[in-house]
């Protein structure tokens, strides 16, 4: 069953957290002034602006604690990643699943926090909001793409084209359930309690800097595991940095991806991008129509629980 959090009016507090990497603390001023620009109030958590040797934020405890607090508060309308980095997986066994499903909330993040996202949305149905974090997107002009942004916060329906850079790789059509993240982290979560549940989805992959022949291997460690049976269609990111010659990449996806008779778009800017992060509200169900000119993603249900009135 899908867990949808409320809908965010308008100068709601927002939680900003690091649940993984510190960030440059000029990028985390510029994100934070952003989100106050667009009529938000951002609330760091005590350790948000951290840092902790080696590469963390804080220790995992520290970590945790700003997480769990971030939805226990009820002043808290939504919870917003600094960025990735790297140190989410040490969270993943403590994540107190009660407090989450007791209190659900737009969590926007990608990158190394896919895996808290994926557990969420499998465990509890909460939908994951692939979006845009403080320092890594809001920090930077252009950085966000505030269409899908308000869409998913406030409830509206959202569809992405060639706008937002979706092109085709393999024409057809389908439907299921929105699900993915980070490839690379999809990928280092097989054979553990935290595998992705991709079966009967529509699987959005994306990643930053994997070259050709590292891509071949991640996509082939998903296939080994088993996570290509029952995918309806493939919609992968940007996949900004994989390869100088954008045929090669579209080469690599074509052929590793033969046995599979299924819809495959590729270049949606969502997750690692160069610029306009588009949020893409996980857990829902869509429509990936590449027959379609221009070729779309729609979203077919709102992310969030309108307010009464």
């Amino acid at each position: 069953m899908t867990l949808k959090p409320p809908a965010l009016p308008s100068g709601s507090r927002v939680a900003i957290v690091a649940p993984a990497s510190s960030a440059n603390p000029d990028r985390i001023a510029r994100g934070l002034a952003a989100l106050r620009g667009l009529g938000y109030d951002p609330v760091p958590a005590d350790h948000a602006c951290g840092k902790h040797p080696p590469y963390f934020s804080a220790t995992s405890d520290e970590r945790l604690a700003d997480l769990h607090g971030a939805f226990a508060d009820p002043s808290i309308a939504a919870i917003m990643c600094i960025r990735g980095g790297y140190g989410s997986n040490y969270l993943l066994p403590r994540l107190d699943l009660d407090l989450i499903r007791a209190h659900p909330k737009p969590f926007f993040a990608y990158s190394d926090l896919t895996a808290v996202q994926t557990w969420l949305l499998d465990q509890l149905g909460l939908v994951a909001f692939h979006g845009p974090m403080v320092a890594a997107d809001f920090s930077q002009p252009n950085g966000v793409h505030l269409p899908s942004f308000h869409a998913a916060i406030t409830g509206g329906l959202l569809t992405v084209g060639v706008d937002e850079g979706l092109r085709v790789l393999r024409p057809g059509r389908a439907q299921g359930v929105l699900y993915g993240g980070c490839l690379s982290i999809l990928a280092a979560s097989l054979g553990t309690p935290w595998t992705p549940q991709t079966e009967d989805k529509l699987l959005f992959l994306e990643d930053r800097g994997e070259k050709p022949y590292k891509l071949d291997r991640l996509l082939r460690q998903m296939i080994l595991g088993g996570k290509f049976q029952g995918v309806r269609g493939v919609i992968f990111g940007e996949m900004l940095d994989c390869a100088d010659d954008p045929a090669q990449l579209d080469e690599v996806i074509l052929r590793v991806l033969a046995d599979f008779d299924v819809p495959i778009a590729i270049g949606l800017r969502s997750g690692h991008v160069s610029h306009g992060c588009v949020t893409l509200p996980l857990g829902l169900e869509a429509d990936l129509n590449l027959h379609s000119d221009p070729p779309q993603l729609q979203i077919l249900e709102p992310a969030v629980i309108p307010h009464a009135g």
